[in-house]
């Protein structure tokens, strides 16, 4: 239930900014509005001062809105009222009008991502765990524990980091724009710091997939080897392990953070029977040597062991909030920066150099919305900021049946100083309204194979 009133409130809000930017500007033009309307259908609510004002609908199906205006070629305009029809408004008063939609999903976007930095959300901190083994990471030297207190496009100009997911950040752009990135670094207590230099630019990635992931190898949030809570009669338990053992060494090898000690026992489960492994433990101000025989599993056809324990400590958290102004600016250079990704990604999905699958639709919002709902405020603005880009940049794009296609009629008009003809916008209209109903189909398609796992 959570996820289907979070879904409406994203749709309402969006719809309702969306069409409140053509209407607001329309009445500011002196076009008579005729009608606001959010959704689409049968009307279920509608208020009217006056039959000279404009009127207010809800509709059955929630999925979008509109504006409409008095035209003339929607049908006939009385003598007196011609001038406040849309048709016959200098050119530079119609384009306001029909950008002033997607202009209002930017604007709300920068609002909403300023709340979530005056609201402030607790991330783990960018301390980070093992790299992966002969990965980018691995090459330039980091090691688990490094604490990623800034970075640098050109080792110049440094940015502070303040959590994991700023890292991550900064991490994709240097992907997408082909450069490398310069860490400065500490230990986890702030000290000896010193710079590395990730190659990013060398893997001639356009966006972040698993494959660019696995190549750059950058661990996750640093935690502690401890054990959590194990499995009663499962092989932890069973080889003496107790609830908040902190493992030092295995085999004589030191473990440097959870996720290596993930990953040896996961190998000491490649082959059938399990090898043993002599761990070295901290309990109680002492040195504890246990012998440890993970259980074999079998997935996909693969080996790989398991003691049955929860393995890993929390990751160190921070704070990460900001003042009225830094969290403005931020708010709108995270704007710009989504912006300039997502309209990237339409045109690398247009030329085959990005998959259909980054599509998605109204279920997998829908999912998305709930999920981000129930983390707390600031994850359901930030979330509501990034479907706010989509739309807003969506809209610009230069399609019949989207304001961009209406603003490529107007530029046409500009440079002929004669509209687009009536035929040919017909033409246009249903050419466009065929390649939305096909993007329409594939995010929906997108979504049922995101959802079920095909994906």
């Amino acid at each position: 239930m959570s996820t289907v009133l979070a879904f409406i409130l994203t749709l309402a809000v969006l719809v309702i900014v969306h069409e409140y930017g053509h209407y607001r500007v329309a009445r500011a033009c002196g076009v008579k509005v005729l009608r606001f309307s959010v959704g689409f259908g049968r009307v279920i609510w509608r208020h009217q001062r006056s039959p000279e004002h404009t009127e207010f609908t809800l509709c059955a199906l929630p999925l979008g809105g509109y504006v409409r205006m008095l035209d003339e070629r929607e049908g006939p305009v009385p003598a007196g009222l011609r001038e406040q029809a849309f048709n016959n408004r200098p050119l530079r008063q119609r384009v306001a009008v029909v950008a002033a939609g997607p202009v209002a999903n930017l604007l709300l976007a920068i609002l909403l991502f300023a709340g979530v930095n005056w609201v402030g959300q607790e991330e783990p901190k960018a301390v980070l765990g093992s790299p992966a083994r002969e990965s980018l990471a691995e090459r330039a030297g980091l090691r688990a524990g490094d604490w990623v207190q800034a970075v640098s496009l050109d080792g110049q100009q440094w940015q502070d980091v303040h959590s994991l997911s700023d890292l991550r950040w900064r991490l994709t752009e240097a992907v997408e724009q082909g450069r490398k990135l310069h860490l400065e670094l500490s230990d986890a207590q702030g000290h000896g710091r010193r710079s590395v230099q990730l190659d990013t630019d060398i893997l001639g990635a356009h966006e972040i997939d698993a494959q660019v992931i696995t190549k750059l190898g950058l661990g996750p949030a640093y935690s502690e080897p401890v054990l959590g809570p194990l499995t009663p009669g499962g092989a932890g338990a069973l080889a003496g392990l107790q609830v908040g053992d902190l493992v030092r060494q295995v085999d004589g090898v030191v473990v440097p953070d959870a996720a290596k000690l993930r990953e040896r026992i996961r190998l000491a489960g490649a082959q059938e029977p399990a090898t043993a492994m002599r761990w070295q433990v901290a309990r109680g101000g002492q040195l504890v040597e246990l012998e440890v025989q993970p259980k074999v599993v079998v997935e996909n056809g693969r080996k790989f062991g398991r003691i049955e324990a929860m393995v890993g400590g929390q990751p160190a958290m921070v704070m990460v909030r900001y003042g009225p102004w830094d969290g403005l600016l931020r708010g709108a250079e995270r704007t710009w920066d989504v912006s300039w990704m997502t309209l990237k990604m339409f045109g690398r999905m247009l030329v085959g150099e990005a998959s259909l699958k980054n599509l998605s639709g109204p279920l997998t919002i829908a999912d998305y919305a709930g999920q981000s709902a129930r983390s707390g405020l600031a994850q359901y603005l930030g979330f509501l900021a990034l479907v706010s880009v989509s739309l807003g940049v969506l809209n610009l794009l230069p399609l019949p049946m989207l304001d961009g296609g209406h603003l490529m009629y107007y530029l046409f008009e500009g440079l002929s100083g004669r509209p687009v003809s009536e035929w040919w916008q017909t033409q246009l209209q249903r050419a466009g309204a065929l390649i939305l109903m096909l993007m329409m189909a594939l995010a929906l398609s997108n979504d049922v194979a995101r959802l079920t796992g095909l994906h």
